[in-house]
């Protein structure tokens, strides 16, 4: 278990709590020992030469006669223990250290007891002393002055408040010095994923404004940089197709007999347009392409049904019912043939889609097995990167950019992509996208 907060929201909040809480304590102690004792004390004395009067002039021993005039002069009650429970005792109080103060005072062992006064009218505390010599005997002293109303919030209860409010004001104060920093973390994802969020307003500290001021620059200068080389790239692709459509009008013109040396530069022609082709859409990303709610089943229903027509081709389908996600139908159809196109070429003729959908995780799942020779464990990762191959095994045909261009439009859906062996024999390409709206 973390007891350190990760996040710098969380740990500035825990600082500030600790602080505050260490603040309070020093407080209450300072209260204590600087204010509510010397009080204590002060009253006990008062208490205890209130009791040896009583006791010197033996009222506790005189006729009711004598304690009520007492009590006409005084405000001082002497009265029985049945009296006492009638008058408020039995909703009294015992403090130890106020009997052991008072018991020092007079040397007699005292019980000392505090009750409120609910009325509005009158004193809001009374005093109840009982000494070991007369258990029977209980007097009632009042506490305060009659111009007191009510009783006021124990001073525990001020500390309470304000540190309630001090943590309110820290972490709005915190929260609010980290609301630019979740906007920067929510705009490097989506530059990560090769889309370009406006600038970021600049707010917060000056610190935190220069960060964001920094993000802006760079995040404009990537942009710059895919522009320049999408246009580079449709650039070279445009220069190199002038060439090859001279090179193809050139072999449909070598006599009948060398047909074979026709077709032969036609594939290679064919072949380096594709190459071409798929560098466009690695530079270009498809960000141009609206998102829209769509069903992936009905999608790869659409994809399979054309691979069918093909006689050498089997598709096993196992689609579960899926819920409706955010896509980009275009962009993902490109990776759901990127895959069926890997299966056949360098897998088997025979491949299984299947696709599921994980309620605990929201997420869509398609799964493509063949049954070829899979890849080595080593090279999985590598087939992700751009111009890089698998096994040689499996063939070596294209530019190793297909599963390149797959995983961006896959982190472009927010989404992830993996490579692994089945234990069975082939290989199996499994992607998954989130549920969103």
């Amino acid at each position: 278990m973390r007891l350190i907060p990760a996040s710098a929201f969380g740990q500035t909040a825990l600082l500030i709590g600790v602080l505050l809480l260490i603040n309070q304590i020093v407080s209450y102690l300072s209260v204590t020992y600087y204010f509510v004792r010397p009080t204590t004390q002060q009253i006990s004395s008062l208490l205890a030469t209130q009791m040896q009067s009583i006791i010197s002039q033996d009222l506790l021993n005189k006729p009711l006669v004598s304690r009520l005039q007492y009590a006409d002069q005084t405000n001082v009650d002497i009265m029985t223990t049945e009296q006492a429970l009638q008058q408020g005792l039995q909703q009294a109080t015992h403090y130890n250290f106020m009997s052991d103060q008072v018991s020092a005072n007079i040397g007699i062992r005292t019980d000392v007891r505090i009750s409120s006064n609910d009325s509005p009218v009158g004193t809001p505390y009374r005093v109840w002393l009982s000494l070991s010599t007369y258990p029977e005997v209980w007097v009632s002293i009042p506490l305060g002055n009659d111009n007191d109303s009510g009783s006021s919030p124990p001073p525990g209860m001020y500390l309470m408040v304000i540190g309630i409010l001090s943590v309110t004001g820290g972490w709005w104060f915190v929260r609010h010095l980290n609301r630019p920093l979740k906007a920067l973390q929510q705009a490097a994802l989506q530059v990560g994923k090769g889309q370009f969020p406006l600038p970021l307003k600049e707010q917060g500290s000056s610190e935190m404004r220069e960060v964001t001021r920094a993000f802006n620059r760079m995040s404009q200068g990537i942009k710059q940089l895919e522009d320049e080389r999408t246009l580079m790239t449709a650039g070279i692709s445009h220069d190199l197709r002038t060439p090859l459509t001279r090179i193809r009008l050139a072999s449909e013109m070598l006599p009948e007999n060398s047909q074979w040396v026709s077709e032969g530069i036609n594939n290679d022609i064919e072949d380096m347009n594709a190459i071409i082709d798929q560098f466009i859409e690695y530079a270009r990303n498809d960000r141009t392409e609206h998102w829209e709610q769509g069903d992936l089943n009905e999608l790869i229903e659409n994809i399979t049904a054309s691979h069918h027509r093909q006689s050498d081709h089997h598709i096993t389908l196992k689609l579960h019912e899926l819920p409706q996600i955010s896509l980009r139908k275009t962009a993902l159809k490109r990776v759901v043939e990127n895959l069926l196109e890997n299966a056949f070429r360098y897998g088997s003729n025979a491949i299984t889609v299947t696709t599921y959908f994980d309620n605990k995780q929201k997420q869509v799942y398609c799964r493509v097995r063949d049954f070829g020779p899979g890849i080595p464990e080593a090279a999985l990762d590598d087939v992700f990167m751009p111009f890089k191959q698998g096994d040689k095994a499996r063939g070596s045909i294209g530019s190793g950019l297909g599963l390149a261009i797959t995983r961006k439009i896959i982190n472009m859906h927010y989404g992830g992509i993996s490579l692994r062996n089945h234990p069975e024999g082939g290989l199996v390409a499994e992607f998954w996208l989130p549920l969103r709206h």
